[in-house]
């Protein structure tokens, strides 16, 4: 794997950018101008965005963008997946419906850079890369929890691509070729998280295409600001865990006992926080590191009940075919 090639940035294909809606009335706008900013040629992109059974305004929105198109801009698809409640199923129907043969993603609660594309795109002047991940940082957030994710690089794409089982790329900002899939199959729609990490491996260990990262490629993700949203979040990393652990083998994270906890809750309130607290009254630590001990538990603590409460089904492990 090697970083984004210099010089390149005339190698501008045609692409198809494909991205899941459920519930995304208050991150539409800003993803749409984000999109219609790219510095891409217009009549070389279009947007498919799939609304996944939202019950909020996120149709209102999507049918608006889709009657500002012109030819001056790239095409805004408006698309529905209703049937299966799952953003795999709806970044399938966002391919087949695709016309292009490079696809591009991100979600709704992302931030793209304007050379994102453009960047994005220029490891496929090898031919044998079939996989680009792009880099993942932080929309400024004002929660304590937005904050500690962002310092300590949660969402970092760097945590994908250096997999010790294989590497991957996040949906979040990812590339694929569609003859790959023409191999491997689609998402698997019924699937509720890890696809990203399933759909790569299955490429990767299946074929001979190759993965690169592309580091200019830069969207940046909004945290999650409130302590619900943080559980869910970690809990969801427990279920791909054990889903991934069922499909592919991959080692289960270490559980979090009782004892350990209680070991770290006792270290960090005898020693780690007096002595940060210390450090935070001339003004050499802040609340991130205060607290940095609690928050990684109570995060661990959620993965362990998400690897636990979690099998997968069945019907998770159909492949859809192109």
């Amino acid at each position: 794997m090697s970083n984004n090639p210099e010089g390149k940035s005339d190698f501008l294909p045609k692409v198809s950018v494909i991205v899941p809606i459920y519930n995304g009335e208050k991150d539409l706008p800003d993803l749409i101008e984000c999109l219609r900013s790219q510095n891409y040629p217009a009549t070389q992109v279009e947007y498919l965005l799939v609304d996944n059974n939202s019950s909020d305004r996120t149709s209102e929105i999507l049918e608006a963008a889709v009657k500002k198109n012109s030819p001056e801009q790239p095409t805004i698809h408006n698309l529905r997946e209703d049937n299966i409640q799952s953003s795999y199923a709806a970044r399938n129907l966002g391919i087949k419906a695709a016309q292009n043969n490079i696809l591009c993603f991100t979600d709704a609660d992302c931030r793209p850079d304007p050379d994102w594309l453009k960047q994005l795109v220029q490891p496929f002047t090898n031919p044998d890369v079939a996989i680009v991940a792009g880099k993942i940082a932080s929309v400024p957030g004002e929660t304590l929890l937005e904050k500690y994710a962002d310092k300590y690089e949660v969402l970092s794409e760097k945590y994908a691509i250096e997999h010790p089982f294989c590497p991957y790329g996040q949906t979040a900002n990812l590339a694929i070729r569609k003859q790959a899939l023409e191999k491997v199959g689609l998402f698997r729609p019924y699937l509720t998280t890890g696809g990203d990490a399933d759909i790569c491996w299955r490429i990767l260990r299946e074929t001979n295409w190759q993965i690169e990262l592309a580091t200019e490629a830069i969207i940046r993700h909004r945290h999650r600001s409130t302590l619900s949203g943080f559980l869910s979040q970690w809990r969801r990393y427990g279920n791909s865990n054990r889903y991934l652990h069922e499909l592919h083998g991959v080692d289960l994270a270490p559980k979090m006992t009782t004892k350990y906890m209680i070991y770290r809750l006792s270290r960090w309130l005898l020693k780690e926080l007096p002595i940060n607290s210390i450090k935070a009254i001339v003004g050499k630590e802040t609340a991130i590191e205060l607290f940095k001990t609690p928050i990684e538990l109570l995060g661990s603590q959620a993965r362990s009940a998400g690897q636990k409460e979690s099998k997968l089904s069945e019907l998770a492990k159909e492949i859809e075919r192109l």
